[in-house]
């Protein structure tokens, strides 16, 4: 019988949407540069490029440079990873997961449905060696994976983003 709990309440939580960002700070994330470094407890990355602020991560594009940050974890086997953006004035970032670029660009063929000052819903779908991105529940790309588990990049190439949620949902 203790057995039958244990189980159950292991399932349970698997089901439970893994948050990836805090609100806080940058716990659970490195730079993506030749040294990786830890960014646990620090609320900046690259000089402000990546910032905390108000419980979101901004790329601030005062600050110049074509930086990524990456989860200190790759993301492994089938996976669902669900993020809340907000592009501003000139954003064109990218998300980068299991050898697929994801661009954030409002107005291009991939972001056609986000929309400069609006916040959007951004799903990466990982089944096998399919991927899907979609944003507000439409698809905006298929294609294949390329290698296995890899940490999710964020870009920070042009114009401003915000970032308010990122988590692994069942």
């Amino acid at each position: 019988m203790i057995a039958l709990v244990f189980v159950q309440v292991l399932l349970a939580a698997a089901a439970d949407p893994v948050a990836l960002f805090n609100g806080r700070n940058l716990d659970g994330w490195k730079e993506a540069s030749k040294d990786k470094a830890p960014l646990a407890g620090k609320t900046e990355a690259f000089g402000g490029r990546f910032k905390v602020q108000g419980g979101v991560i901004v790329i601030d594009p005062s600050v110049k440079g074509d930086l990524h940050i990456e989860t200190e974890k790759a993301v492994q086997g089938d996976a669902r990873v669900v993020l809340e953006v907000k592009p501003g004035a000139k954003c064109n970032n990218d998300l980068f997961i299991r050898g697929t670029k994801f661009d954030l660009n409002p107005g291009s063929k991939e972001g056609k449905n986000l929309k400069e000052g609006e916040w959007a819903k951004v799903e990466i779908v990982i089944k096998g060696d399919s991927i899907e991105h979609k944003i507000n529940g439409e698809v905006a790309r298929k294609a294949k994976t390329k290698g296995g588990a890899t940490p999710l990049r964020i870009r920070a190439e042009f114009g401003a983003l915000e970032i308010k949620s990122v988590r692994l949902e069942p």
